[in-house]
């Protein structure tokens, strides 16, 4: 297994930040400079001015920047309109290029989201059917800017196609069905390329052609964080199986849960807690950074920036404790 998870592909550079860092003022005021050299004043001005109530408050932030003709157009935003412009995720080309549409964005609004609208054939990002900037104007890697030719709506609807979601709250683990092959190897395949090969490798080992019929939830920490909190081999099961939910959730049915909710997980004893802050989705204390990386019909995988760990030690000291034989995967248990 070791050998499995040693070649490591390129991670996504969101989760090397510290959630305890602070946008510092002086990216703030560089990247409205940038945004003024390229055409974007109306926006650096506005930029400046909601730095301290806005963008300060949070480790990392994208902002998507309506373009002068578009403030013309509409007039000054609102402070909720700028909100739904700012999401706390450092979204990088190459992440955004990993969402599919359908997948959610996070907002700095409150319960908003925007929706990633991009075609296969296209070759830019779209965003509520809005063409971005194929490159950030401004880079720092914890800040990130995009240009729009017009400001996002907020009451957009996308025509999605994807699955419906029949998700269960109680996530409880039963009703196994083989048969879903496909589904596995899609999501292997996707989360080998976008630096997820450690999870990719238990996923497929211990879960390939086996799902439950509501489909699963897994939350995939990248291939550095897995490597670096987890040694022992005997670990590796116990792990794994505190990271997958026996339900299908999309990035539309986590929001819906209220703080305070739990998730069961196939790891039994351990449940995931779900919180927010400043609009973050929070599972047991580690931020929610990609949601929906994979969907199917059967198989949802979200983006999580560290490993899940209980939210308190003695179930945690359990959980990691659980004999190996106990946590194989075995369909016949259900």
């Amino acid at each position: 297994m070791a050998s499995s998870l040693a070649p490591l592909l390129i991670i996504l550079s969101f989760f090397f930040f510290s959630l305890s860092r602070a946008l510092p003022r002086e990216a703030v005021f560089d990247a409205a400079d940038v945004l003024s050299d390229s055409g974007f004043v109306s926006m650096a001005l506005t930029l400046e001015i909601v730095a301290e109530t806005l963008l300060e408050q949070s480790p990392s932030a994208t902002v998507f920047a309506a373009s002068d003709s578009a403030f013309k157009k509409s007039g000054q935003p609102s402070l909720d309109l700028l909100r739904f412009h700012l999401s706390p995720l450092p979204l990088t080309p190459s992440s955004l290029r990993l969402l599919t549409a359908g997948a959610r964005i996070p907002t700095m609004l409150p319960g908003q989201s925007l929706t990633v609208t991009t075609a296969s054939s296209d070759r830019v990002t779209s965003i509520n059917n809005i063409k971005l900037t194929e490159s950030p104007i401004y880079d720092d890697g914890f800040l990130l800017v995009y240009g729009i030719h017009r400001f996002f709506d907020p009451n957009f609807q996308f025509n999605s196609r994807r699955p419906s979601s029949d998700s269960n709250s109680s996530c409880s683990a039963k009703n196994h069905t083989a048969g879903a092959s496909d589904s596995f190897d899609q999501a292997i395949q996707t989360l080998k390329t976008g630096g997820y090969s450690a999870v990719a490798s238990f996923l497929g080992m211990q879960l390939s052609g086996v799902v439950e019929q509501s489909g699963i939830t897994v939350f995939a920490p990248a291939d550095d964080v897995v490597m670096n909190r987890i040694g022992d081999i005997g670990e590796y099961p116990s792990f794994f199986r505190r990271h997958v939910v026996p339900c299908r959730l999309l990035w539309n049915d986590l929001v819906n849960f209220a703080d305070g909710s739990e998730l069961s997980t196939f790891l039994e004893g351990f449940a995931i807690n779900i919180t927010r802050s400043d609009g973050v989705l929070i599972l047991n204390g580690v931020p929610v950074f990609f949601p929906d990386v994979f969907f199917n019909d059967r198989v949802v995988v979200h983006g999580v920036s560290d490993v899940l760990a209980a939210q308190g030690n003695a179930l945690h000291e359990n959980a990691l404790n659980v004999d190996d034989e106990e946590n194989q995967f075995d369909p016949s248990e259900y």
